[in-house]
């Protein structure tokens, strides 16, 4: 064994030791005591509360007797702590804007360039005419766009959010998030021209010029500046556990992009396995933290009651820091890269499971009980959503990397859906929830047509189910036929047609989601449509006359 392969292997040994160490550590109480540290993110006598500022009054009224079946009064809420949460809401508010209606744009570019994608799959010569939309260019664009325009100018401004709020104050250094914010925007724009005039590096996920990646770092880097300067200001004792996954995100994605952007470093049968280190450490140290953090701050705020566990938020933190950063490597199964790399990547996405395991035990019990909560919480509906999806994609993910199954999934369109799986079905109906939590908060404002929400959720649900359920299949089809000798390479291309229009079906109907999501977002910044008086300006006597107000009506 070489100097490279023992040097993985003792750091794998190190991870398992520190795992076990890390649990004894807990059980002997040395993190604190996990019951105070739980409801840390919620004020004092707010606990038994309902949030959701994307809720109706009638819906707010029910999903409190849902969960509780009382009515409080919020004269029990400190108003001193309520100011408080609304000055901090207030600082981070600009950026967290002009970060989430950034996203919004790119979502809507990015859904029609992944509509125009797929429909060539099954049409290619389809306005073939066009260079810059032929598949070799759309669909890089597509991708990019999504990776970098939406899901991370939405994390970043969700992040820009929440950490004024798990610090309880204000947002400090804004002013670099929105030049960092100005940066990876005017990076992401000309990357995607990059790509469209026919410029790319060529490798999945780092198709963006390394010169045009450089805005990309630093702008993230300037990003992360106002966490650790709100960290210092600080005016609570313990941090909860979404301020860990949100670091750990805003610190880990630099690095990475850096080191996969590095050029005239990586070559031949390295950079492929860089490639797919890079490539799945983006979805695992970057999207998965953002997204569990929300998850972790707003399913409990919602529903006005604890995580169901503490200690096994901070296990699933920490072993997902432990065990993902190799597990890329199953992606190169049978390629010319050393056994062992690949066996360790397989045994490493294998170990996901103890996060896994965590966070859906968590997370899903203290849904436990509450799940009719979902009927009246648009909110809720999104990232508890989200989350189931997040165990599937994981498990599924797991059970890919094997060596029997790969042998069938690899090299087709089963693989594609399960990356919509994770990246779309976890972290964007996450991203959707919250958004649509923040940005009364943000605007003080309420959401002008609240139908319009249930039309996105339902869109985006039922075009999803289509897309990935009709796509695994074919996908898995796929795989048998190139398995099969006495099969025409050309017959295994041909089995997957009804499968891929079917993909074309259900993604044409999550963009209409995306354009019903971006208009309601719009109506609402512009301050369209109805005045609604409710959630988002909940506190002291006004709440207490909107509760007097539905105590005397049947709603």
């Amino acid at each position: 064994m070489d100097f490279t392969a023992s040097l993985l292997l003792a750091t794998f040994i190190l991870s398992l030791f520190a795992l076990f160490l890390y649990i004894w550590s807990m059980s002997k109480g040395m993190f604190g005591d996990s019951v105070n540290a739980a409801v840390t993110i919620f004020s004092k006598n707010e606990v038994g509360f309902v949030d959701d500022p994307a809720a109706t009054l009638a819906q707010l009224k029910e999903l409190q007797a849902t969960v509780t079946g009382t009515t409080p009064l919020s004269d029990d809420l400190i108003q001193e702590d309520l100011r408080a949460r609304a000055e901090a809401d207030k600082s981070s508010s600009l950026v967290v804007g002009i970060c989430l209606t950034l996203a919004v744009i790119w979502l809507l570019i990015a859904s029609v360039a992944g509509l125009v994608s797929s429909v060539k799959l099954h049409s290619p010569d389809w306005l073939a005419q066009y260079s810059w939309l032929t598949f070799g260019r759309i669909r890089p664009i597509h991708l990019n766009l999504v990776a970098y325009g939406w899901c991370s100018l939405a994390g970043i401004g969700v992040s820009l959010w929440l950490v004024p709020r798990l610090l309880k104050t204000h947002l400090v250094g804004s002013k670099y998030a929105i030049a960092g914010g100005a940066l990876w925007t005017v990076g992401v724009f000309l990357g995607a021209l990059s790509i469209a005039l026919g410029y790319s590096d060529g490798l999945e996920w780092l198709e963006f010029p390394w010169q045009i990646d450089i805005l990309l770092v630093v702008g993230g880097g300037l990003v992360g500046l106002p966490l650790w300067m709100t960290l210092l200001r600080r005016k609570v004792d313990h941090l909860y556990v979404s301020v860990w996954y949100v670091a750990a995100g805003l610190l880990w994605f630099p690095v990475l992009f850096l080191i996969a952007n590095v050029p005239y470093l990586h070559f031949g049968v390295e950079q492929a396995t860089m490639n797919w280190w890079f490539g799945h450490n983006v979805l695992g140290l970057w999207f998965t933290p953002i997204g569990l953090a929300s998850a972790y701050y707003l399913i409990p705020k919602i529903l006005g009651k604890p995580i169901y566990s503490y200690n096994l938020s901070l296990l699933g933190f920490w072993s997902l820091a432990f065990f993902y950063s190799q597990v890329g490597g199953h992606h190169l199964i049978g390629g010319p890269v050393p056994t062992w790399l690949i066996t360790m990547s397989i045994v490493q996405s294998v170990m996901m499971i103890i996060p896994v395991f965590a966070v859906t035990v968590n997370l899903h019990m203290t849904v436990l009980g509450n799940f009719k909560a979902l009927v009246y919480s648009p909110t809720l509906r999104f990232i508890v959503l989200g989350t189931i999806l997040y165990t599937a994609a994981s498990v599924q993910g797991s059970l890919e990397a094997l060596r029997s199954v790969n042998t069938v999934t690899h090299f087709t369109h089963f693989t594609v859906a399960h990356a919509h799986l994770g990246l779309y079905g976890f972290f964007s109906m996450v991203m959707f929830g919250a958004i649509y939590y923040i940005m009364p908060r943000v605007m003080n404002w309420e959401w002008p047509y609240p139908k319009l929400i249930s039309l996105h959720f339902w869109l985006v649900l039922i075009g999803f189910l289509i897309y990935f359920i009709w796509l695994s299949i074919g996908g898995w089809l796929q795989g048998l036929a190139m398995l099969n000798p006495d099969m025409p390479f050309m017959q295994s291309v041909a089995v997957t047609l009804p499968y891929l229009e079917a993909r074309s079906i259900g993604g044409a109907l999550m963009t209409l989601g995306h354009f019903v999501f971006a208009f309601h977002f719009f109506a609402m910044g512009w301050k369209f449509g109805p005045k609604r008086l409710g959630a988002s300006l909940i506190g002291g006597s006004m709440t207490n006359k909107i509760w007097s107000y539905f105590e005397g009506k049947n709603v």
